[in-house]
């Protein structure tokens, strides 16, 4: 008899070729409903293999997944599966989400072996083709590899230290336009009449100062 534990492991490789697969023949178009749908195979089938393994062996993986359904962001999805419409709010709020999270840097050239690997597999058709040069340009290159988001830096070239995620109430939005080389800062300063609405704190398995032996690790 085969062990679900070994089941779910072999689900979740399959479910992994079978995104690598959606992603190459997408060949960087973006909101490919079949990426997506592999996608959401994936997630759930590294939560069901580490759900088992945490229960099984109170052992975890570096996974951060939760069950996710293919239908619920689908891009495109017709009318019919949305909810009906809401009348707007006479004077609509603005508000700005900030995130922040830092990355332990083990190998620097290890870093850019792999940001030169994922230019390889989904090319930007506007680059100007220079080498990847400095750990800068190499986490922008896995950002644009993937879907701009902080999970495209998942990757083991990058530790994942703390995090956090705060929503502010603001007066107007962000014109980009205005930022100017050498003042970016500016554009993540909030006013201090803003009031912060939210906040989520993102806390790493990372516990101990860069350069200890043994990092803590935590539950999932």
């Amino acid at each position: 008899m085969v062990d679900e534990l070994t089941v779910a492991l072999e689900t979740m490789i399959t479910a992994a070729r079978a995104h690598l697969e959606k992603v190459q023949a997408a060949e960087g178009r973006l909101d490919d409903e079949s990426v997506w749908r592999a996608y959401v195979a994936l997630n759930n089938a590294a939560f069901d293999y580490d759900e088992l393994l945490r229960t099984r062996f109170d052992e975890v993986t570096p996974f951060d997944v939760e069950p996710l359904e293919a239908e619920s962001s689908l891009v495109g999805s017709d009318s019919s599966h949305m909810e009906e419409a809401v009348e707007p709010d006479p004077e609509p709020t603005v508000i700005s989400v900030r995130q922040r999270r830092d990355y332990l840097v083990p190998s620097s050239a290890a870093l850019l072996r792999a940001a030169e690997h994922a230019r390889n597999q989904i090319p930007d058709p506007e680059g100007d083709g220079q080498p990847v040069e400095g750990i800068g340009d190499a986490v922008l290159e896995l950002l644009h590899a993937g879907d701009g988001s902080l999970r495209c830096l998942e990757v083991p070239e990058l530790i994942p230290l703390d995090g956090i995620v705060v929503v502010n109430d603001v007066e107007h939005g962000f014109d980009v336009a205005e930022t100017h080389e050498g003042t970016e800062n500016e554009a993540f300063a909030i006013a201090y009449a803003d009031p912060m609405v939210g906040r989520l704190d993102e806390r790493s398995f990372l516990t101990t100062p860069a350069g200890s032996d043994q990092p803590d690790r935590g539950d999932d």
